[in-house]
């Protein structure tokens, strides 16, 4: 097995940046979810104003977030974001405590992938492993994958939200697609992780699961 594909997310709901290494701590990705959009309801998500995806957030050189190349805090990145999310959002830095879902990864493997029969956009892992068969990240929860000298704890299979029905292109919407996940994956795809031991990860480092026992 090795390390195919690493993703950081600095916006939520944006779309995100493809890397080719990256540190990995206790908070996951350096600037992954550090900028969130916000209504006076809360935070907004691409789950219902799903038009966010269609913006891509990147990490500057000055580590500060930027969407479509505009620093976040720029007039003309609120302007793209009130397009997608509605006229009374805005962004705000995002609270250090709760910018996760669940936990500060999410690893999924090509085979699950492969399964899905989609892109893998849809799925907004930070970790894909490959080289692996069929469904079996399946029996990984409660394990330990090794990267190197990185260890990270595989907690539990991640429960799907209506973000997998849009298509990471186009933009559009096919309820049919999270249908399909409750109907062949019980609901879930990919494993919400947390790091057991900090480091460095390059895409083509090789990886292992040491199972639970």
């Amino acid at each position: 097995m090795h390390l195919a594909q690493l993703w950081r997310y600095p916006v939520k709901s944006l779309a995100g940046e493809r890397l080719d290494a990256a540190d990995v701590g206790v908070d996951g990705i350096p600037g992954d979810r550090q900028v969130w959009v916000v209504g006076p309801e809360g935070v907004r998500t691409a789950r219902r104003q799903h038009r966010l995806l269609g913006l891509r957030g990147t990490l500057g050189a000055d580590g500060e977030p930027r969407i479509d190349g505009h620093a976040w805090r720029d007039p003309r990145a609120l302007a793209l974001v009130r397009k997608a999310a509605g006229d009374d959002a805005w962004l705000d830095r995002a609270d250090e405590v709760d910018r996760f879902d669940i936990l500060p990864l999410l690893v999924v493997t090509d085979g699950a992938v492969a399964a899905f029969g989609r892109d893998v956009r849809r799925l907004r892992p930070n970790i894909v492993i490959g080289g692996v068969d069929g469904l079996q990240e399946f029996d990984w929860a409660g394990s330990v994958l090794e990267i190197g000298d990185v260890q990270i704890r595989l907690d539990s299979r991640r429960g799907r939200c209506p973000m997998t029905t849009v298509d990471p292109d186009t933009l559009s919407v096919d309820p049919q697609v999270l249908r399909d996940i409750g109907r062949r994956f019980g609901g879930r795809l990919a494993l919400n992780a947390e790091v057991l031991r900090p480091g460095r990860v390059s895409v083509g480092d090789r990886c292992e699961v040491v199972l639970r026992s």
